[in-house]
């Protein structure tokens, strides 16, 4: 996952490899909250997304625009994993 983070950010360098891990590791532990349960990020383009995204915001340094920004798809996210939910207690 880190090398198609390091491709979506054009990043061709392997210094900030261990911070770029520390943030995909954030922003899995951040969703996954968000969402109130684990995600699925290797298979869901949806939920990798929205993890580089906040890859992107905290590589940037402006995670204070992440939440405000993304709003919507978070909320999406929310709504996407109560049905998920709600279809499998079936």
């Amino acid at each position: 996952m880190i090398e198609e983070l390091k491709e979506k950010l054009k990043i061709t360098w392997n210094d900030e490899d261990n911070n770029l891990i520390r943030s995909i590791e954030a922003g899995k532990e951040y969703l996954n909250g968000v969402a109130g349960t684990s995600l699925d990020f290797e298979t869901s383009s949806f939920n990798k997304e929205l993890l580089f995204e906040y890859c992107r915001y905290a590589y940037n340094n402006a995670m204070e625009y992440f939440e405000e920004n993304f709003q919507r798809q978070l909320v999406q996210l929310q709504i996407q994993n109560v049905v998920l939910n709600k279809e499998a207690d079936k």
